[in-house]
């Protein structure tokens, strides 16, 4: 099928090399597309290419219709059988995907993005999360195993969201909490895919190049739109309370609100997709280390929030022991929180406060 650039999906595969319109080869028939590519084939002035057919094509009108009907709990499905509430959501989330990989690139190449766009798509997913009270559940099933910058933000804007929620904000400020969550890394599109998608350790220089995203962030919402809270999410987003962030090395009292809510929503999910250090991620530890970082890192409101309202929706997940063994968390302890009572398959309970040398490989769902 022949598609513009613009709709081009990560994933998608070329049927043709395309070249320029010099005659420059830019990518070979086979190639599986990521981001960068598109990045190269706008360099290249290339307008359209040649991709194999999609397994699951849904038309933009099809997305929208399908949204409103699930903001309004109408059942989406194009046929006499019903889609399941899981499977909307994840048709929902991958559209939103589409949606900021579009916003990403327009930012790219004109410095900003259209703001109309990202409220369409991102509203009736963010209106829809009111059916999934199951946090924990909603989160491990939209994590993806080919994470990016896309599916990242967009996981983000959606834990800020519930994060606002439990905050008491009003759902017209949650909303807008979420909105900044999903824009706050729109400035890495300014820098260069070379350091984005860098496996090794950065250079000094580099690093500095990749920090100012918070900066280029700020400057394309901006000129996209007149929120400056929004703005400044994406500025902020790396500061934290005792002053190492960047870029300008903040204090707490310092970085707006809406900022130090989407920053634990930014690095909680970094640590389930591994990209803040750690190989094999572990959600029981990542919930510890966010826990410590509730002292003097980053805000503790936000960060207790996160603690009181996953904990309670861990009970009832079938685990994966350290020991080999599977079983079901029945209680918290609440002498150690990331300590649970699970019930094995031998019928025995194990005390993770009290066995000490046991702990949870693997949540299931």
């Amino acid at each position: 099928m022949r598609i513009h650039i613009m709709n081009l999906q990560d994933g998608d595969r070329l049927t043709a090399d395309t070249f320029s319109e010099a005659g420059l080869h830019v990518l070979g028939q086979g190639t599986v597309i990521k981001s960068e590519d598109i990045t190269l084939l706008m360099q290249h002035r290339v307008d359209y290419v040649d991709i194999e057919p999609r397994e699951e094509e849904i038309t933009e009108a099809e997305f929208f219709a399908a949204a409103a009907k699930f903001a309004s709990g109408a059942s989406t499905s194009t046929s006499t059988k019903e889609e399941p509430p899981e499977e909307e959501m994840k048709s929902q989330f991958i559209q939103t995907v589409h949606n900021y990989q579009s916003a990403f690139l327009e930012a790219l190449t004109v410095g900003k993005f259209n703001a109309t766009m990202v409220d369409d798509a991102l509203q009736p997913m963010v209106e829809g999360l009111d059916e999934q009270k199951d946090v924990v559940h909603l989160l491990m099933m939209l994590e993806r195993d080919d994470v990016n910058n896309y599916t990242h933000s967009i996981q983000v804007g959606l834990l800020s969201f519930y994060l606002a929620n439990w905050l008491g904000y009003s759902q017209k400020e949650s909303y807008q909490i979420s909105r900044g969550g999903y824009l706050h890394d729109i400035g890495k599109c300014k820098v260069s895919h070379r350091i984005r998608n860098k496996m090794e350790p950065l250079t000094a220089d580099e690093q500095l190049e990749l920090q100012r995203h918070t900066i280029y962030g700020h400057d394309i919402i901006k000129s996209s739109m007149t929120d400056e809270a929004t703005a400044l999410v994406a500025l902020q987003h790396h500061e934290l309370e005792d002053g190492t962030g960047y870029p300008m090395q903040l204090k707490k009292d310092e970085i707006h609100p809406y900022t130090q809510i989407v920053s634990v929503a930014d690095i909680y999910i970094g640590m389930r997709s591994g990209s803040h250090g750690s190989s094999n991620p572990n959600l029981i530890n990542n919930l510890r280390d966010i826990y410590a970082m509730g002292f003097g890192k980053l805000n503790e409101k936000p960060v207790q929030a996160l603690m009181q309202h996953l904990l309670p929706n861990f009970i009832g997940k079938q685990v994966l022991l350290s020991n080999g063994e599977r079983g079901v968390i029945v209680m918290n302890n609440t002498s150690d929180i990331f300590k649970p009572l699970i019930k094995v398959e031998s019928e025995q309970y194990r005390d993770l406060s009290k066995e000490r040398t046991l702990a949870i490989n693997e949540l299931i769902i």
